[in-house]
């Protein structure tokens, strides 16, 4: 089986003998294929990824150190399996499948077999996914590099008179240029008093004025992987008051990129910005969580959050992403998104912060 199917079945209780893993993300974590269904069923000594016609002639090229078998009866495939393997208690994905899926199942091997339908499959793989291997990691960091290609070219684009919506496009055809798979999230592109809303739709019918904030909100996409950042620049001069704004958010970020490492907990970063904004008096305006995971999802553990006890460990990739909204009068984000290493972090984010005035 791959080393991340090993790993994953380790963290299992001793008393489980087999996983069944369906879905795409997970699978395509497990296997590094990418299909649209599939079913990993693994076991302590070996593992089976059992896949339609559609996908059977890639995934016997592609998937390493698992049988590939081409789906003809699922249910009774594997029922096959856990008898050949003498399986008594199968574990499932609690977070992923569905109350009918699991109904289904049991109907059909619950003869056979016991489920195992607690959260224990589930927090194995995302303990195995919340430590980012170097090739993990290089992934994202292809798909940052290509996001920041789109931040330079829409600087030249921005002028008073274009659309949010014409923003937004123009990020993502850039990227899309340049080698992403596609978003990592709907794009979040706004101006004016619009960007006091952390997660506004971008709208054809509001426009860039001078004097304007622009906030940019979006990610790339490369071989599964995101990227995530913000950025917020001023279309001509801004106010002496969104200046001084903006310098709360980049030292608050910075505080708590200066404290990110192995051992403190989500907590614990996130307080190391909330504090910088509250000194200032702005407290009530950040009411976010300062980041999350990300990886193959845009949303992944582990948290940054007042509410967040996780303990961060060495290979974690969390955004940092403090932000102050003033409702009908602007708002200001800047997220980067860095690799939690055992002294300090590694910041993948390589666009400047600096205010921008264009």
């Amino acid at each position: 089986m791959t080393s991340r199917m090993l790993a994953m079945i380790k963290k299992l209780p001793k008393s489980v003998d087999a996983a069944m893993i369906q879905s795409d993300i997970n699978r395509f974590y497990l296997t590094g294929m990418h299909s649209s269904s599939g079913t990993v069923l693994c076991f302590r000594e070996a593992a089976y990824l059992i896949i339609d016609f559609r996908y059977i002639e890639k995934a016997k090229v592609c998937v390493k150190d698992c049988v590939v078998i081409e789906q003809h009866n699922l249910m009774e495939q594997v029922r096959e399996l856990l008898e050949k393997h003498n399986a008594r208690l199968l574990a499932v994905e609690s977070r992923q499948m569905t109350l009918s899926q699991f109904t289904q199942w049991k109907k059909a091997l619950g003869n056979l077999v016991e489920f195992d339908s607690s959260d224990a499959l589930s927090d194995a793989i995302t303990a195995c996914r919340n430590i980012k291997s170097e090739a993990e990691i290089e992934k994202i960091q292809k798909a940052q590099r290509i996001a920041e290609i789109a931040f330079e070219d829409i600087l030249q684009f921005l002028r008073p008179g274009i659309s949010e919506r014409q923003i937004m496009l123009r990020l993502n055809q850039t990227m899309l240029e340049n080698g992403s798979e596609g978003e990592s999230f709907p794009t979040i592109a706004l101006t004016g008093s619009a960007t006091s809303m952390p997660h506004g739709v971008p709208s054809e019918n509001r426009f860039v004025k001078e004097g304007d904030f622009v906030l940019m909100d979006y990610g790339a996409m490369y071989d599964g992987y995101h990227s995530d950042m913000t950025r917020t620049v001023c279309v001509g001069q801004p106010t002496s008051r969104m200046r001084s704004v903006y310098e709360v958010v980049l030292a608050a970020q910075q505080a708590s990129l200066d404290g990110a490492k192995a051992g403190i907990t989500g907590k614990d970063l996130d307080k190391y910005a909330r504090e910088v904004i509250e000194t200032a008096g702005f407290g009530k305006c950040f009411g976010h969580a300062l980041g999350h995971g990300v990886g193959l999802e845009i949303h992944e553990f582990p948290n940054a959050s007042p509410g967040s006890r996780t303990v961060l460990e060495q290979g974690n990739v969390v955004t940092v992403e403090p932000g102050i909204y003033f409702p009908g009068e602007f708002g200001i984000r800047i997220e980067d998104f860095v690799v939690i290493r055992e002294n300090g972090c590694e910041n993948l984010t390589k666009a400047t912060k600096s205010l921008i005035v264009l």
